[in-house]
């Protein structure tokens, strides 16, 4: 089906023409399509193959951006027609750097997490970091879900993990990352102290389906917190 359909939608998709490509996806939905399987085989593959493209300038901002808002407001349509399990009493806390392709691949992992039968809170982008820390204490979700394509993302959400881990406000919670800058930078997730790492939605919900709780640091009273790390090559070449 990927094969087909995708090669169908991609081409209608980078012209921008927004009626095509909604009628591929509504005759998949109307023929029984599970919605699951529109964002696996369509959605997710031309959302990666978009930012593909835009970052190796094979296609200008203007196609990029029109390309992302047809797939944001497809991936709306779809969420509707996915089969939704039973709670599983999890709770996921979502969040993404600012950016429309950011945001579609964000919030595309909420959707899916969402149908999984997790309690999903989805944050999008620009929120600061000591918000996003207020939050997880105030929730205590199981896992913190950070989406990302972008290099210039990575300093901050390498300074969100160590907030997070220096106060403390949710100790057992996992944080993962996913996201295109995580694929291409081979070990990036280990270098900003990630817990936890998914190449794609459908990975990142078995991985956090099969996660078991962060094992807290153990503290001696009065000693000092950890250096800060120095940038390492890792971190270097994906901001490069």
């Amino acid at each position: 089906m990927r094969s087909r359909l995708f090669d169908q939608y991609m081409d209608p998709l980078l012209d921008g023409n927004r009626a095509v490509c909604r009628n591929i996806i509504q005759d998949e939905i109307a023929a029984n399509t599970p919605g699951r399987k529109l964002y696996e085989d369509i959605l997710w593959p031309a959302m990666e193959k978009v930012e593909k493209l835009y970052r190796k300038d094979e296609i200008n901002i203007v196609t990029e951006h029109m390309a992302t808002r047809i797939n944001r407001a497809l991936a709306n349509q779809v969420q509707q027609a996915l089969k939704r399990s039973g709670s599983n009493g999890k709770r996921i806390l979502i969040m993404c750097a600012e950016g429309e392709s950011e945001e579609l691949g964000a919030q595309m992992c909420a959707d899916l997490f969402e149908a999984d039968g997790w309690d999903v809170f989805f944050v999008g982008g620009g929120v600061p970091n000591d918000e996003v820390l207020s939050l997880c204490g105030q929730l205590r979700p199981e896992i913190l879900l950070v989406f990302g394509t972008q290099p210039h993302g990575v300093p901050d959400i390498r300074a969100l993990v160590d907030l997070i881990r220096d106060v403390g406000c949710n100790p057992t919670m996992n944080i993962m990352v996913s996201g295109g800058i995580y694929n291409r930078a081979d070990s990036l997730w280990k270098e900003i102290s990630a817990d936890l790492f998914a190449p794609t939605a459908q990975k990142a919900i078995k991985i956090a389906n099969g996660a078991e709780p962060r094992v807290p640091e153990i503290r001696t009273p009065g000693a000092p917190k950890k250096r800060r790390r120095r940038r390492s090559p890792v971190l270097a070449a994906a901001q490069a």
